[in-house]
């Protein structure tokens, strides 16, 4: 009978499988050789700063919807926005922060703050997406050129020549002068 395999042959077949398989691999190293411990966050530019927020403080980004403007009220409140029915406060952060403008229009993007019953849109000059950071290159102890910024910012991380300020927006929803919105 040709072509019908007896156990012995079957199992000699799979060991020479084996063999072939193991011919040219190298071992491959252990779990915590390649582990690059890292911190990810959003991307985002407040005039010339660029900064980074917790994946978890933002819930999502938007470009600049339309929006009804609010009178009575300070300039960097732009006013409010629907947003799939729901309305949206929206705060240009740059001008809050007393910054200048770096960007056009067309290049903002909202970052939509939602913790608890606080609901709100920050309008900044621009997005660029998840940001990978290695912890090793946090500095607690960064100092920035503006003194609004360092208000809400906790920390910086360095990659290559630019500098990331560690935004919190815990920071500033929970700063009495963020809702001094009276002009």
């Amino acid at each position: 009978m040709t072509g019908i395999m007896t156990d012995t042959s079957s199992f000699d077949y799979l060991l020479e499988i084996s063999r072939r398989c193991d011919v040219g691999t190298t071992s491959l190293p252990s779990a915590r050789d390649q582990l690059a411990v890292s911190w990810s966050g959003v991307g985002f530019l407040l005039g010339e700063h660029y900064c980074v927020a917790a994946m978890d403080d933002i819930a999502e980004v938007l470009t600049e919807p339309a929006s009804t403007r609010l009178p009575g009220v300070k300039p960097w409140v732009r006013g409010v926005a629907n947003v799939r029915g729901r309305l949206l406060p929206l705060i240009d952060l740059t001008v809050f922060l007393g910054e200048s403008r770096t960007t056009e229009q067309r290049q903002r993007r909202v970052l939509v703050i939602e913790k608890g019953d606080t609901y709100i849109g920050l309008i900044v000059d621009d997005v660029f997406g998840m940001q990978h950071f290695p912890v090793d290159q946090y500095q607690v102890d960064s100092v920035f050129s503006s003194e609004k910024l360092a208000k809400y910012a906790q920390g910086a991380y360095q990659q290559a020549e630019r500098r990331w300020a560690l935004f919190r927006p815990s920071q500033l929803i929970n700063d009495s002068d963020f809702y001094t919105v009276a002009a």
